[in-house]
C-alpha cells in the first residue's frame, strides 16, 4: 500500500468512530433546522483549519443553509467530497451511538454521518499537502433524504475533476471494494382524487368513492412495473391516503408512487397511464422528486484501476438502485465516483448500524481515488 494512504487513513480511523459519536449524537431529521445547524456545527469543527466555510442556500425552502467548505492548495486539480446531514429518523426515535461488537449502532449512522466522517478526515489528510490540488471542496446539505426542489448546486462545480460522494459503501460480488460508479433514476409519482361525499349507511350510491378511485389507479399504474424490462423499470405504491369518517363516503385521497428507471424519460409513460377519471373520480397526477440516473462506469475504470494499485487490493465499480445526489453531479463531473463510505447496513431502520473495520479501510479507498485524480489533474 502507498505508505502516505496508509498513514492517512490509519489518522483518519483513529479519529472516526469518536467523530461519528459526535455526529450521530445530533437528531437531524430533514427538515429541522435547529437539528441542521448544529449537524453543521459539528462538521465545521472537524474540518481542517484551512478550511473556509460558506452557508449557501438548501435547494429545499425553509431547510437551513447548506455547508460549503473550501480549501485552496497550490496545485492544479480541484475535488469535490459530497455528503448529507439529515436522516429519515424523527427526534421520538433518535437515540445515541452505541457498540455492539464491530458494530455501531445509530440513527444515520451509515446513511450518512458515517460518510460525512470519512469526507471531513479526506478533507483534512488532503489539506496537509497543498502543492498536490487546487481546491478540494466539501459540500454538506441538509435535505437529501426528503427533496422535492431541483437541486441547487451543480452550476457551482461543473468543471471540477472529480466527485466523490460518500454514502454507505459495500463489497463487490468478489467480496472486493466496492464503489457505486451506476444509479437508477429516481421518481415519486403522486396521485390527487376528487369525489363526492354522501352518508356511507343511508345514502352510498350518492357519492364517488375516490379510495377505490385511487385503489383501481394504484393496480393499474402498477401494471406498468417492469424491472427486467429494457428501462428496468419499477413501479411502486407506497402510500395512500382517503376518508375522514368511518360512516361517509370519501370525497378525496391522494395515491404516491415510488419509481426508478434507467433513465427519467421512462417516467412520463407511467404518468401519461394515470386515467383522467375512473367511476366519475377525477384523478389528477403529477410527477416530484425527478433525479437522473448515474453512469461514470466507462470513465471511472482507469481510475479505479490506478486506485486499486495504490492500496494493493482491487476498487470495482457496482450498480445501486437507491438515489444520491452523486447523480446530479455526474453529468457534469466524468468522474463521479459514490459510496465511499464506510459499510454496514438497516439504512432508514432503528437497527442502523457501521462497521467499525470499515471506516479503515473505506478511509484507504477514498483516499486512493482522490489522490489518483489530483496527480492526474496535475
Amino acid at each position: 500500500m502507498d505508505p502516505l494512504i496508509d498513514r492517512d487513513a490509519a489518522d483518519i480511523a483513529a479519529r472516526a468512530s469518536r467523530e461519528l459519536d459526535a455526529l450521530v449524537a445530533v437528531s437531524s431529521p430533514s427538515g429541522d433546522v435547529p437539528g441542521a445547524e448544529e449537524a453543521v456545527a459539528v462538521c465545521a469543527a472537524l474540518l481542517p483549519s484551512e478550511a473556509s466555510c460558506e452557508r449557501v442556500p438548501c435547494s429545499t425552502p425553509g431547510s437551513a443553509p447548506d455547508l460549503i467548505a473550501a480549501i485552496r492548495g497550490r496545485g492544479a486539480g480541484r475535488v469535490l467530497l459530497l455528503g448529507h446531514l439529515d436522516t429519515v429518523i424523527a427526534h421520538r426515535s433518535h437515540a445515541p451511538l452505541r457498540r455492539d461488537g464491530n458494530r455501531l449502532y445509530g440513527p444515520g449512522a451509515v446513511d450518512m454521518k458515517g460518510g460525512v466522517v470519512l469526507a471531513l478526515g479526506v478533507a483534512r489528510a488532503l489539506a496537509e499537502r497543498p502543492e498536490r490540488f487546487a481546491e478540494v471542496a466539501v459540500l454538506l446539505v441538509t435535505d437529501e433524504e426528503w427533496r422535492t426542489e431541483p437541486f441547487a448546486h451543480v452550476e457551482r462545480f461543473t468543471g471540477y475533476d472529480a466527485c466523490l460522494c460518500f454514502e454507505g459503501g459495500q463489497l463487490a460480488g468478489a467480496g472486493e471494494e466496492g464503489v457505486v460508479v451506476r444509479r437508477k433514476a429516481a421518481g415519486t409519482l403522486r396521485v390527487r382524487a376528487t369525489g363526492r361525499a354522501a352518508h356511507s349507511g343511508s345514502a352510498p350510491d350518492q357519492g364517488r368513492n375516490a379510495l377505490i378511485g385511487l385503489a383501481r389507479a394504484a393496480i393499474a399504474v402498477a401494471g406498468k412495473h417492469d424491472p427486467h424490462g429494457p428501462e428496468r423499470l419499477s413501479v411502486v405504491p407506497t402510500i395512500i391516503r382517503s376518508g375522514e369518517a368511518f360512516n361517509v363516503v370519501p370525497p378525496s385521497g391522494e395515491l404516491v408512487f415510488d419509481m426508478r428507471a434507467s433513465s427519467v424519460d421512462a417516467f412520463e409513460a407511467v404518468l401519461a397511464g394515470v386515467p383522467a377519471e375512473l367511476d366519475e373520480v377525477r384523478l389528477q397526477a403529477r410527477m416530484e422528486r425527478v433525479w437522473p440516473g448515474m453512469d461514470s462506469a466507462a470513465a471511472t475504470a482507469p481510475l479505479l484501476e490506478r486506485a486499486s494499485a495504490r492500496i494493493g487490493r482491487p476498487i470495482v465499480g457496482v450498480p445501486r438502485g437507491g438515489a444520491s445526489d452523486a447523480s446530479h453531479f455526474a453529468p457534469a463531473i466524468a468522474l463521479t465516483v459514490d459510496g465511499l463510505g464506510p459499510r454496514g447496513g438497516g439504512a432508514h431502520t432503528p437497527t442502523e448500524f457501521v462497521l467499525e473495520p470499515s471506516l479503515r479501510e473505506r478511509a484507504e479507498v477514498a483516499l486512493a481515488i482522490a489522490v489518483e485524480v489530483l496527480e492526474r489533474a496535475g
